[in-house]
């Protein structure tokens, strides 16, 4: 109401000074031509045509002026009309409906209530420990995040959106601190202590920084500072339509027939049966199981009648970016591709490739799903006493039978012009791993947008891993640290570890009281099924 009443104010403000202005405009007119007489030649006779000159000038400039105003009256009878329907004037590019946006006041009632419920300020009760948000502990050159990044860094420096974010809030920490004091008495960045951090999904980000008092030991000056969260605004909407996108999967090769055959049979269940919308680039490299990966493409072709299927063939060394690139280049056809990187331990889902074509836009967007990487599955039924199941019932996601692989950007989806416009692959790398590091970073180093999030559609199958002697140092450091981490989790590889204690502690309860022991352990059976469930949700 008072932004309606300001711009009222104005407007009548507008109207009078056009209206004084075309007063005073005909004043000095009226000046400029008694003027014109005086200074005139004889008897004070004056040229009717040098009279005219004057008032066509004067008419212009009066004429532009009033134009002007006229664009102003206009512009602000258009934010009036805004307020008045509920729309928030902004410069921003954004989509406005009614039922989305907020007025001024809207917007400043909407934050006093995120304000107003934070945790933070009153506290809340929570139902459960896995409720809490906790924490990140920072100084002002280092943080200690809660939840690991991809460097899984327990310390780390602070850079990019979460640095810009810390000066900001220091800065205005300082401001508070600051306001009525002067000279020395001022707090500076040195008398930052430490302070922490943390993300409320539903209010925003929360702060709190303290600052040592000048000339006192154990005194210090705490601020409490947020960052609420706005009302939301709808950025766009649009139909997404995938029935013609075609996908091209690009998967290089060399030997492992067998795996190669499990795939092909996964392919035409999900590729071929339910999508019907794939093409399927295989690059083979060397001539020993060259046939073997014929006769299999063959027989799918014939069987399901299927013909987007190419076999190309490279008699070098097996090198994945290698493969990959010559597989993107070899598109015979006009139209603009989606290219789907894959490998053959890959298991994907329709789903999946839905998810392929919604993340990915020509010019704009590539998609870096994070998938799940499965344990070895001896280790993991082993320990819990179970059979090995089929590979199929092995496609589960919980903490025992896998993670997350934040750490691999080998499966990728992007369209073949953007592949191509951005140089593609480093051809120079040989065997395993550091291709497409390189590539994920000229992606991100791009315009382009990453589209970086864990797809439950796709699974790298567990396989024996061994790495090359022969391969550079960091790219055998790389290959051991994967190695590492396929096998089993932390807690199943500490099993492992003391199985032979564990053992021996298990015989001697038996010992002692047979049926304790049997209890016991159903107690914990149910136990760890509760927590498995708790963390589901």
């Amino acid at each position: 109401m008072r932004m309606l009443n300001r711009i009222l104010l104005l407007l009548l403000g507008l109207s009078l000074i056009s209206l004084v202005f075309i007063g005073r405009c005909g004043l000095k007119l009226e000046e400029e031509l008694r003027a014109a007489e005086l200074s005139s030649p004889g008897s004070g006779y004056s040229s009717p045509s040098h009279y005219l000159d004057l008032l066509q000038q004067q008419e212009e400039k009066n004429k532009r002026k009033i134009q002007q105003l006229q664009e102003k009256i206009q512009e602000l009878h258009r934010k009036l009309v805004e307020i008045e329907e509920g729309v928030e004037p902004t410069t921003l590019n954004i989509k406005s409906t009614k039922d989305s946006t907020f007025s001024e006041a809207g917007c400043v009632d909407y934050i006093q209530k995120q304000l107003n419920t934070a945790e933070l300020k009153h506290g809340l009760p929570l139902n459960n420990e896995y409720e809490v948000i906790p924490f990140n502990h920072f100084t002002f050159s280092r943080l200690y995040p809660v939840e690991l990044g991809l460097g899984k860094r327990v310390v780390e420096k602070p850079i990019g959106f979460r640095r810009k974010d810390l000066l900001e809030i220091f800065v205005r920490a300082l401001e508070v601190i600051n306001k009525e004091r002067h000279g020395k008495d001022r707090c500076t960045v040195d008398d930052f202590v430490e302070g922490a951090y943390r993300n409320d999904p539903s209010t925003g980000s929360q702060y709190e920084l303290y600052f040592k008092e000048k000339n006192s030991t154990h005194s210090y000056h705490k601020v409490t500072l947020m960052r609420p969260f706005g009302p939301i605004q709808t950025i766009s909407k649009e139909i997404v339509r995938t029935s013609k996108e075609l996908i091209n999967l690009i998967l290089p090769l060399s030997g492992r027939i067998d795996k190669f055959r499990s795939f092909m049979e996964k392919f035409v269940k999900v590729g071929i049966k339910l999508d019907k919308r794939i093409f399927l680039t295989v690059v083979y490299f060397g001539e020993d199981g060259l046939q073997d990966v014929r006769i299999i493409l063959t027989k799918i072709s014939r069987e399901n009648h299927f013909r987007n299927i190419k076999l190309l063939t490279l008699n070098e060394t097996f090198s994945r970016g290698k493969g990959l690139q010559v597989g993107a280049h070899h598109w015979n056809r006009a139209n603009d591709v989606i290219l789907f990187m894959c490998d053959v331990d890959i298991v994907f889902s329709s789903k999946f490739l839905e998810r392929c074509r919604f993340n990915t836009i020509p010019g704009k967007k590539v998609y870096y799903p994070i998938i799940f990487s499965l344990y070895n599955p001896n280790i993991v039924y082993s320990l819990q006493g179970k059979d090995i199941p089929t590979e199929s019932e092995q496609l589960v996601i919980s903490r025992d039978t896998g993670f997350w692989r934040d750490f691999g950007f080998g499966m990728t989806c992007q369209y073949r012009s953007d592949f191509i416009n951005i140089k593609g692959f480093d051809e120079d790398i040989i065997g395993w791993g550091g291709e497409d590091v390189m590539l994920y970073r000229k992606y991100v180093r791009s315009p382009l947008t990453v589209v970086r999030a864990t797809d439950p559609g796709i699974f790298h199958i567990w396989h024996e891993k061994t790495c090359d002697p022969n391969l550079a140092v960091e790219q055998y450091r790389a290959c051991l640290r994967s190695r590492a981490l396929n096998e089993a989790s932390h807690a199943q590889l500490g099993l492992l570890a003391f199985g032979d204690e564990l053992k021996q502690h298990q015989k001697k309860k038996e010992a002692e009281n047979p049926s304790s022991v049997a209890a016991t352990s159903e107690i914990l059976e149910e136990k760890d099924e509760e927590k498995y469930e708790r963390n589901a949700y």
